[in-house]
């Protein structure tokens, strides 16, 4: 029988059919089992097929809440069905199925606090967790639960259900928390809910009493997981447990971060939107607002964190924030952004929330130089950093994306070919980290005192191409300097045609280094210092060797924020390399033909001027 799926639920899941790739779905005014969540109002005398995320809840990110994985019966309870069903063995990957659930805190009701262990004030799992169930029916025997677990000998902890929406019932007891800190403080758990108790035995604590008690917990569990469908949400395409479970911690965590995220400063109106999606969270979104006042002033009022745009705000806003004890996060975008420039209004899909300072700020400390200098970088995230690399080489990608047509650059035999890339001279990155240089002309001026006989291409940065921003180095001046310039020129076909790289802090020496290109630098940028480049300033903090492996583990997949510019989810940057390959995904924003107005005249002025 064909499925029949409501407008209104594919609204919220459009993904859903990829549950059922073995079903036909019925068209407007065919038969067919209607689908329907569990709990949901059913036509009497229909035939229904319940669906339910069980163990497998996936957080709220603003007001979605997309399913990875579930079960499905025609029955009022597809999970109470799925328990009953008996298993000859587990599955052989069943322990790290559970493992990455556990580690990935997956299964939470939404929205709940997450504090760990030190709240709650015990040695890990050394306690007696007693539920309180929320429910006055069920007093009673919740204060007998409570008096067994006091004669037990071990420390007692009291906490509302964290599945429960009643008030409580057992006197002191712990707010609602998520259920992965309650956990971590239980050897044994009292009163647990059947949604608990499951997450109690994937994490192996023992139940006194419920309805799960005595059983095996890797028989409950294989027989849930056997019964549970996957699907990606991101393709709309089936999946496996494991790769759902990764799409669910990486949820939990992105929740977690935006959910103390009260207000937005700077933040240009066209990037508005993507920033919503990025922050999307079981609290009601930020606020965007263009002065400082008024965003410290959301911020107070709900006792959260000011999200700042860092080349937008203001150098008291540090202080400011302080003084009012609000927490303040920098604001950057990624190192793999968008195909098209953020001058034209792009937006990107690739961000840098940094809780300590902008990345380009080498006297800041940021996030990105603590992980850098600190993190320890297991050889299986440096695998994927590895396989991460060769994708974007293979695919040419660089920050921007651009198209265009391939130069072909022809120096004279012997003479080493530099690639000097240029930069926004009133960009933050160069008034901070650019040390004794602050400009495209001093650097080539630099270039060519250090490498007299070398073939220097300089490539003029897009932005100023286009007519943007300010960095224009007069023709005069070029041509005693330059060999060649190249405009509008794709970065990436340039790569394979030079044998180094010199900048000041562009992001073009981070992705020659992708490449294995010899790279000179000489400002501060995050990627300089760390044993992989040439560096003519000395770095401001301390250092230690890294390979270009662990380089890019840090910088392209523990760093950044990526969401899917095509469903406007969090996403890896594995899947945002696929959606690169998709320009229409990035169109040009609304106020993009009057800016490409302007870049034209301002072209137009500068070719003008080049000629006189």
């Amino acid at each position: 029988m064909k499925l029949r799926l409501a407008a209104t639920l594919l609204a919220t899941q459009p993904h859903l059919p990829a549950f059922w790739p073995d079903r036909e779905i019925a068209g407007p005014g065919e038969e067919g089992l209607e689908v329907l969540a569990e709990g949901a109002p059913a036509a009497p005398g229909a035939a229904v097929l319940r669906f339910t995320p069980g163990p497998f809840r996936p957080p709220q990110l603003g007001p979605r809440a997309p399913l990875v994985g579930l079960l499905a019966a025609e029955a009022a309870d597809p999970l109470a069905l799925a328990l009953v069903t008996a298993l000859a063995a587990p599955p052989p990957e069943l322990r790290q199925i559970l493992e990455r659930l556990c580690a990935g805190r997956i299964g939470a009701p939404p929205g709940l606090d997450d504090p760990g262990l030190l709240a709650l004030g015990v040695v890990a799992r050394s306690a007696v967790l007693v539920l309180d169930p929320c429910d006055a029916v069920q007093a009673e025997a919740a204060a007998s639960r409570l008096g067994a677990a006091r004669g037990s000998g071990l420390p007692v902890l009291v906490a509302q259900d964290p599945f429960s929406t009643g008030a409580p019932v057992l006197p002191g007891s712990l707010p609602r928390l998520d259920p992965w800190t309650l956990l971590e403080g239980a050897a044994q758990l009292s009163g647990a809910s059947r949604d608990l108790a499951l997450l109690a035995l994937a994490a192996g604590v023992a139940l006194r009493d419920g309805p799960l008690a005595g059983q095996a917990g890797d028989s409950v569990w294989a027989a849930l997981l056997a019964a549970t469908r996957w699907a990606d949400p991101f393709r709309a395409a089936t999946s496996d447990s494991l790769a759902a479970i990764e799409t669910l911690a990486l949820w939990k965590r992105r929740e977690a971060e935006s959910r103390g995220i009260a207000a937005c400063l700077g933040v240009h109106p066209y990037k508005q939107p993507r920033l919503r999606e990025l922050l999307a969270s079981a609290a009601p979104p930020p606020g965007f607002h263009a002065k400082p006042g008024p965003a410290l002033d959301a911020a107070t009022a709900r006792g959260g964190a000011l999200l700042a745009w860092s080349a937008s705000a203001p150098p008291t806003l540090p202080a400011q924030a302080a003084s009012r004890g609000v927490e303040l996060l920098w604001l950057e975008d990624g190192f793999l952004r968008s195909a098209g420039l953020g001058a034209a209004f792009r937006a990107g899909a690739s961000f840098a929330l940094d809780r300590r300072g902008p990345y380009y700020d080498p006297a800041a400390g940021s996030d990105l130089e603590h992980l850098l200098a600190t993190v320890n970088i297991s050889e299986t995230l440096r695998a994927r950093a590895r396989a991460l690399r060769a994708a974007v080489v293979a695919r040419g990608f660089t920050k921007y994306n651009l198209r265009g047509v391939a130069p072909v650059i022809a120096a004279p035999p012997g003479r080493k070919r530099l690639l000097v890339p240029g930069q926004v001279e009133d960009d933050a990155s160069v008034q901070r980290g650019g040390g004794a240089i602050r400009s495209n002309l001093a650097l080539l001026e630099a270039v060519r005192a250090a490498e007299p006989d070398a073939f220097l291409i300089y490539k003029p940065h897009p932005d100023i191409e286009a007519g943007f921003r300010r960095g224009r180095i007069p023709a005069v001046r070029l041509a005693g300097l330059a060999d060649l310039v190249l405009r509008e020129a794709p970065m990436a076909s340039l790569f394979g045609q030079v044998d180094a790289v010199h900048t000041l802090t562009s992001l073009t020496g981070f992705e020659a280094l992708l490449r294995g290109l010899p790279v000179t630098v000489w400002g501060r940028p995050f990627y300089a210092g760390w044993g992989l480049t040439e560096d003519c300033e000395s770095p401001l903090g301390p250092r230690r060797v890294l390979s270009l492996d662990e380089l890019v583990a840090v910088a392209l997949i523990l760093y950044p924020r990526c969401v899917d510019p095509l469903t406007g989810l969090p996403c890896e940057p594995e899947l945002l390399l696929e959606r690169l390959d998709r320009p229409e995904l990035f169109p040009v924003g609304e106020r993009g033909l009057i800016r490409a107005a302007q870049g034209f005249v301002t072209r137009a002025m500068s070719r003008l001027r080049r000629v006189r």
